[in-house]
């Protein structure tokens, strides 16, 4: 294992340990929970708009899971705090992957992208955002609801 990998390693499991953004919340403006059903992971999403109804104000999860699933989750939260729904909706999965920064196989990938996954739902269902067509079949893979 290199440097970097064991830094990122480090990070994800400070992640785990110590969640951004863990914990429910009070009547929030979008909220939809997924689970992988391949290995267990659950994960749902409360996310407050600021005044103008568009910028993400606060984001919040519960949920529970391998520390890649409750890692990615903690590490999106802190990503798209300040930003558009808009943008949020249209973030591509590389932008999560990278912050990640280590190579997933395709199991641990779902387990990555699980709160990434359920977030676009809730602000498609919130706000009616584009649900980009690499999700389309979400509810059905991740059992969102």
């Amino acid at each position: 294992m290199n440097e970097f990998d064991q830094m990122y390693r480090e990070v994800i499991l400070d992640h785990y340990r110590n969640p951004r953004g863990h914990g429910a919340m009070d009547d929030p403006d979008a909220e939809a929970e997924g689970m992988n059903p391949l290995c267990g992971d659950e994960v749902t999403i409360f996310v407050s708009l600021a005044e103008d109804g568009e910028t993400i104000d606060d984001v919040k999860f519960s949920g529970r899971g391998c520390a890649i699933s409750q890692a990615a989750t903690s590490m999106l939260t802190e990503m798209v705090k300040g930003r558009s729904a808009i943008d949020v909706a249209t973030l591509p999965k590389e932008e999560l992957l990278e912050e990640i920064g280590i190579p997933l196989t395709p199991i641990r990938l779902k387990c990555a992208l699980l709160g990434l996954g359920v977030l676009k739902v809730a602000l498609h269902r919130a706000k009616g955002t584009p649900l980009p067509e690499e999700w389309a079949g979400l509810d059905d893979e991740f059992q969102v609801r």
